[in-house]
């Protein structure tokens, strides 16, 4: 499951030493009545302990629904309301713009009750699970058992359930479905023909029938996980994609409470917290899904290079958030020269490795250079798209490695290959994914393609001087 699953590279020694759990602000929770309160008994923990909840007293009955059952992970009394109220959601994405994802959260939970749920995908999502429990409010919490999880992220759900005295309200997959799609294509059929089949079947179906049961989500989507699908997230939108309990479009609320905070910053919410994590962490996986389709990102990636590292970058989501992807008005700019392109309808993504010591080659410059069987001087060419994440990533090591070479015989270019310019990279020039890095040798007719992911400034260097 993919809701924002995502943060920078976690080193296991901070990991293994965290930060011990602070008071809170008294300012983080102006915002409760001190009237209104319920005392009931729940389990945190393997103490018991009383709590205070602020909750009315509704003598309205819970309504069951039958996709995500009620109470199933948490105990208490909710506010009920029969009917989503017409609420203007862009004008409180404004106003909750600066506010922080306690309040948020607190916000969402006050307007929905019962029937809003937080989607916990088994990774920093736990951070949405703590910021509920400080709000006092008691809360639902539902989860994608895709049949195909890493043994550690079931571990996790249990810690989890324990530590916060709540049951994960799970939702599976069809096993017809399953079935049929297993017997005609196989275990591993996606990296053939790409993830969104399976996806669909394991995750999206599943999640549409949770949603149904709800009047609002809440999800870990951060705006700076995803290349060119969660940049312009806000922090509670009607949901685009999917229908909640009424039926329709505008039926479902989506609150985003992290989506204008960095990763760094929800990893040390976490360690002050003390909050329990998934032990693939400590191992360098960062954005954390199903386990055929997940693995470590290494230095100078981006932490979304983790999933589904066979495709490209720009199909890094597996339709749990597709409305984040806007239409793009018109076709993506051709060539190599210094413009922009347009993207998500309205952004323009300015050129990267600008330098003057980073040469940009031209579609014929760099077919010349291939055709070349005796070069007078090597070169090191970066294939790239602007507007991928992943190479952006990188820029900063690259014009490093420019800036290393600089006086030698080694030349540093960049051949821009998305476009009309990618099915020639992709038949000539070994591209595969965004950025593609090939060094072209003094004596040797073809390119040789750097085969690590590691993109920091010393891999590249001793990639290039081995071949000097």
């Amino acid at each position: 499951m993919a809701f924002s699953s995502s943060s920078p590279l976690i080193r296991s020694s901070i990991l293994s030493n965290p930060i011990p759990s602070m008071e809170l602000k008294a300012s983080w929770i102006t915002s409760f009545r001190p009237s209104d309160r319920v005392v009931f008994q729940s389990a945190a923990g393997n103490s018991h302990h009383w709590q205070r909840w602020p909750v009315k007293m509704v003598s309205a009955e819970i309504k069951r629904c039958d996709s995500v059952v009620p109470l199933a992970s948490t105990t208490g009394t909710f506010d009920v309301n029969d009917k989503t109220e017409a609420e203007d959601y862009e004008k409180m994405a404004k106003e909750l713009e600066n506010a922080s994802p306690l309040q948020i959260m607190d916000k969402a939970l006050e307007k929905f009750g019962n029937d809003i749920a937080i989607a916990f995908s088994g990774a920093e999502d736990v951070a949405l699970i703590e910021y509920a429990r400080l709000t006092g409010r008691p809360f639902r919490v539902f989860s994608l058992d895709t049949g195909r999880l890493n043994p550690e992220t079931y571990q996790f759900f249990d810690t989890v359930e324990k530590r916060y005295g709540i049951h994960i309200e799970y939702m599976f997959p069809d096993a017809i479905e399953v079935q049929e799609l297993v017997r005609s294509k196989g275990l591993f059929s996606f990296y053939e023909d790409g993830h969104q089949e399976c996806c669909r079947i394991r995750k999206v179906r599943p999640l549409r029938k949770a949603l149904k049961g709800l009047r609002a989500w809440v999800t870990g989507q951060r705006k700076d996980q995803s290349p060119g699908t969660r940049a312009d997230i806000p922090v509670v939108q009607v949901d685009p994609s999917f229908e909640g309990v009424d039926g329709g479009i505008g039926s479902l609320v989506k609150w985003n409470p992290v989506a204008n905070i960095e990763g760094t910053d929800v990893w040390k919410f976490l360690r002050a917290m003390d909050v329990p994590i998934n032990a693939l962490h400590s191992r360098g996986y960062v954005s954390i899904g199903c386990e055929p389709c997940t693995r470590a990102v290494l230095p100078g990636q981006h932490e979304r290079e983790g999933r589904w590292w066979w495709e490209d970058a720009m199909a890094k989501e597996c339709g749990l958030h597709k409305g984040n992807i806007k239409q793009e008005e018109g076709s993506l700019i051709n060539g190599n020269g210094n413009s922009g392109m347009h993207i998500n309808g309205t952004a323009t993504v300015s050129d990267i490795y600008s330098r003057e010591n980073v040469f940009s080659l031209t579609r014929s410059g760099i077919e010349n250079l291939a055709k070349l069987e005796n070069r007078s001087e090597p070169w090191v060419v970066v294939l790239y798209a602007p507007w991928c994440h992943f190479c952006q990533g990188m820029e900063g090591s690259y014009i490093e490695l420019a800036e290393k070479l600089d006086g030698s015989e080694v030349k540093v270019g960049k051949f821009r290959a998305d476009g009309d310019q990618k099915a020639f990279a992709e038949t000539e020039l070994q591209l595969v994914s965004f950025p593609t890095i090939l060094f072209f040798p003094k004596h040797s007719s073809r390119p040789i393609k750097y085969p690590s992911e590691k993109r920091d400034v010393n891999s590249l260097t001793a990639f290039v001087n081995a071949f000097q």
